[in-house]
This record gives structure tokens, sequence and C-alpha cells, in this order.
């Protein structure tokens, strides 16, 4: 696949959303249908997370949704990342997780957090790839951080 990705912030509807997370909800893990109503999961993302977009001609190839609205603890949380599976391993994922740290640190946010079921892998490689230390843990879940603010020692 030689198309051009194109990069792009908060352009997608609710219902390309929910397009693209039902096109790649089994190679979430668990199944990302499993564990939400992927319609509504679209809507509060379209409505309430800064989206990091990745685009082939008019196909979302690639999501990362975070809510940057902890304005308290200064925490953002990234709540979702899929690639279509026919366009992983071209470094999409890695890419729109650097242009979502690289958001958090210019909305002056100290960590982005994520959970990530332990199972999964390839998820945890591209979180540890992008800085992120593992944190809680529970049979099924860990969450995993990575702290933006320097010089400062952390669990």
């Amino acid at each position: 696949m030689s198309e051009l990705v194109e990069y792009r912030l908060n352009k997608a509807s609710e219902s390309e959303i929910a397009e693209h997370l039902l096109c790649c909800e089994a190679d979430f893990v668990p199944p990302l249908s499993s564990r939400v109503d992927i319609k509504d999961y679209a809507q509060k993302i379209a409505n309430k997370a800064t989206r990091f977009e990745a685009w082939s001609d008019c196909t979302l190839v690639g999501l990362v949704a975070a809510y940057c609205n902890d304005r308290e603890n200064c925490i953002a949380y990234i709540t979702s990342v899929s690639v279509l599976r026919e366009w992983t391993s071209k470094g999409i994922a890695a890419r729109l997780m650097t242009k979502c740290i690289e958001s958090a640190k210019a909305s002056c946010m100290r960590q982005v957090s994520l959970e990530v079921a332990v199972d999964n892998m390839p998820a945890i490689k591209l979180y540890k790839k992008s800085g992120f230390v593992a944190g809680k843990a529970d049979r099924s879940s860990v969450t995993m951080n990575l702290y933006l603010e320097s010089g400062e020692e952390h669990e």
C-alpha cells in the first residue's frame, strides 16, 4: 500500500469514528464490542476527546483519542488507539502517539495515562516505545503512564 497518509486533528465525524472502530473492533484485546457500545463510544469520543487521526483518501485508517480535560491533576488519558489491520506496521500508531504526547505537553499536562490488556503485547510494546511505564496492574489490565515533567521520580 503506497497511498499517502495524511495526519489531521479532530476532523472525523461521529459516524466516521464509529465505522473505524467497527472495522478495528476485533483487533482490540478483548474485542471492543465486549466492553462498550461502539456507537455510544464513538459519540463520546467525537464530543469529548481530542482526536489524532490518520487518513488515506476519505478513509480514517488510524485514531488515537485522548481526554485532555483533567486540568486539576494535569493528566491526559488515552482512551483508544486503533489502526485498520491492513495499515498496521507502517508507523501510523507510533506517529499518532507522538502527536498526542506533543499535544499533552503543549496543554501543560504532567502525565499521560492509559489502560491496556495485560495480554495485548503489540500495544504494550508500542506504549513502551513511546516512553510509557507500567503502573498498577491486575489480572486483566495494566495502567501505563508517561510522565512529562523531567527530573521527577515516579513509582
